[in-house]
């Protein structure tokens, strides 16, 4: 049994792929005989690229992996190889995306920048055939038996272009896709349209996968009992088998295996632009989204159920991969964080003091206490699914947190130096302009906090309620425009085979939506030399500012009352609870003189009827953000870093 499993691009280059590596250690482990070989395509498209454009560079791999997803420029890029056109729908394409309009239709005046991206973009689809033919021959060299393609976001046109080339170098060769791209009608439409694609794995791979190879390989196994496998008869008709709905137990969860790509990574051209991370995953599905599914979320199209590991056994896989690989850097794609693990496996890593730099999803509910033992466990980076700050928009959003919470928690992870990753977006059913101008204006007391890594309009996902059920406010969806500028399909088709769709605008309008914008921006920019921070003494509590929109660089508060307001607004409260308290402590509820100098002096943020105060923790930020403002202050603003905000990290599926 020879098995080759192949990663494309645009999959990221700084991990190896979780899908992959897992379906890997499950082969050997059930089929302790097979010669497994994995194939990471999109390394080699880093050392191919990099030799015919020396100027390509990860900003631009990042392009085509991240910032295009939703306009589908990396999947159009590869659409050349797999019609073997190389002018393929190019007039189609500059009419979309050209210089004179966005993905939104929007007249936009293009930079030196902008012009770029387009020339490497149409210099790629006319020459990328050459790749996929050498990569198809690279596998193909290996007299497989069967090729595994792992596909998520814009990887299916590259896989697909691959694939084709194998089978036509080796009709014998069998060809299987899974991964996030292949979920439910998806899978279905790939399978019913293209032949090259012999069978399809939809849910989770380890369920189906062991079953698929022992339907090839062993006599008496069927298809037809294989769950979520589109096959075919003998008469060429695509045959779709139901998707189990019993979801893999967490402890069929096996440690995934990275040889492959820590070696190539090591040998890449990719080495000179990132550090390599490793992936894992704790847990798969979403506690949260069981009852409560955020209404935009497209995620967990197989199963929603929550399960996870048992803290010693994801102990074990994080200690063992980390000290076989020599890597620290750890991206735990969970959708979000187990709350057992507070007690478990989090103050195990502390103790262990293994020096790890781990990234985790979670709610962002969390408590200052809560994120400390987050912190404490070598977590870094967190991601919370902020998405807005306010309470009205995240209700549509049914996301069971407030705009005070949100903030909070951009407020403790700030005073801990954990980085957070979120993202601004709008455009929901049912939300107002006064959502978004009340929150927009307090931006500037917010300076000091982790600013959105991006600001973008709501996207219809499959899988998500806002496509499930259209009485949420998206009656009409169509197929995204890239799906027909990349397949040669009808439209019912294309529909099937989307993830990404076009709707009709909802909630605020484009002007306002690029006022947010815009706000976000100097958001972004001033971030790097803002502070607002607090300490204690025996005298009080001393407060430090630097942020460009508050004239003012030190404040004392002193009286008890001032002491009482500022910790009780550690917490989001509303203004007749303060006024209790400090009636029952003090014996005087006029507290609208400091409320109303604390807004001038920018210490709170206020939405829904409550106030929080924003002011971190002092762990010496200020003399760090003393040290950055003057080295910025004192070179010419065009030789300032850049500094990126960090990214989403996009979940490995199976």
């Amino acid at each position: 049994m020879r098995i080759t499993l192949v990663n494309v691009p645009w999959s990221p280059i700084g991990f190896p792929s979780v899908a992959l590596g897992l379906l890997k250690s499950l082969t050997l482990k059930e089929f302790p005989e097979a010669d497994v070989d994995v194939v990471y395509g999109n390394l080699d498209f880093v050392d191919w690229i990099t030799k015919r454009v020396p100027e390509f560079n990860y900003e631009d791999y990042r392009y085509y992996d991240l910032e295009s997803c939703y306009i589908g420029t990396g999947d159009w890029v590869f659409s050349s190889a797999l019609y073997h056109d190389p002018q393929w729908k190019v007039p189609e394409f500059l009419k979309e995306f050209g210089p004179q309009s966005d993905a939104d239709g929007q007249n936009l005046a293009h930079g030196t920048n902008e012009v770029r991206r387009m020339q490497t973009t149409l210099w790629l689809h006319e020459h990328v055939e050459e790749f996929t033919d050498e990569l198809a021959r690279r596998i193909v060299a290996g007299n497989p038996e069967v090729v595994g393609f792992t596909t998520t976001f814009q990887t299916l046109t590259a896989s697909m272009a691959v694939a084709r080339r194998v089978k036509e170098l080796a009709p014998q060769t069998l060809t299987v896709f899974g991964g996030a791209n292949c979920e439910g009608s998806m899978g279905e439409a790939l399978h019913r349209n293209f032949d090259f694609v012999d069978y399809v794995v939809r849910g989770e791979g380890e369920l189906a996968w062991p079953g698929l190879l022992r339907a090839l390989y062993e006599d008496e196994a069927s298809f037809t009992t294989v769950p979520g496998l589109c096959w075919r008869d003998e008469s060429a008709t695509s045959q779709y088998n139901p998707v189990s709905k019993k979801p893999l137990p967490p402890a069929a969860m096996v440690m995934p295996h990275y040889d492959e790509y820590v070696a190539q990574f090591a040998k890449s051209h990719a080495r000179f632009w990132l550090e390599p991370r490793l992936v894992l995953e704790s847990s798969r599905g979403c506690w949260w989204g069981e009852k409560h599914h955020c209404t935009f979320c497209g995620l967990n199209g197989a199963s929603m159920m929550f399960r996870s590991k048992r803290p010693e056994q994801f102990f074990n896989d994080l200690v063992t991969l980390t000290e076989r690989h020599k890597i620290l850097d750890v991206m735990i794609v969970d959708n979000i964080l187990d709350m057992s693990y507070l007690d478990s496996l989090l103050p195990r890593l502390a103790e262990a003091d293994l020096d790890l730099r781990l990234m985790y999803e979670m709610k962002a509910n969390m408590k200052y206490e809560q994120l400390e033992i987050i912190a404490n466990g070598g977590v870094v980076c967190v991601q919370p699914g902020i998405e807005s700050l306010s309470s009205k928009v995240l209700k549509l959003m049914d996301k069971g947190v407030s705009g005070c919470l949100n903030v909070r928690v951009l407020r403790d992870a700030e005073s801990l130096g954990l980085t957070v990753a979120w993202a601004y977006l709008y455009g929901f059913p049912g939300e107002t302009d006064e959502d978004y101008t009340k929150i927009i204006e307090q931006f500037p007391v917010l300076h000091h906090l982790e600013p959105a890594g991006g600001d973008d309009r709501l996207a219809v996902q499959r899988f998500a309620p806002y496509f499930e059920n259209p009485s949420l406010g998206f009656h009409e969806r169509w197929a995204a425009p890239q799906y027909g500028l990349t397949y040669d399909l009808p439209e019912k088709e294309l529909f099937d085979l989307a993830y990404i769709f076009k709707a009709t605008h909802k909630g605020i309008g484009n002007d306002l939506a690029w006022t947010l914008r815009s706000r976000m921006n100097e958001w972004r920019d001033a971030h790097w030399y803002s502070q607002l921070s607090y300490f204690e003494t025996d005298e009080g509590i001393t407060l430090t500012n630097t942020r460009p929109g508050f004239d003012w660089d030190v404040v004392q508060l002193t009286t008890e009352v001032e002491i009482a307001l500022f910790q009780m607004l550690d917490q989001p409260r509303k203004l007749d609870y303060l006024q209790r308290e400090c009636a029952k402590r003090f014996g005087t509820t006029d507290i609208s003189s400091v409320i109303d100098r604390w807004m001038e002096l920018g210490l709170l943020f206020t939405d829904d009827g409550r106030l929080i105060h924003v002011v971190t923790r002092d762990r010496n930020q200020r003399f760090m953000q003393i040290r950055v403002g003057q080295s910025l202050a004192a070179r010419p603003e065009a030789e300032a870093p850049a500094l990126q905000p960090a990214a989403s990290a996009q979940s490995a599926a199976v």
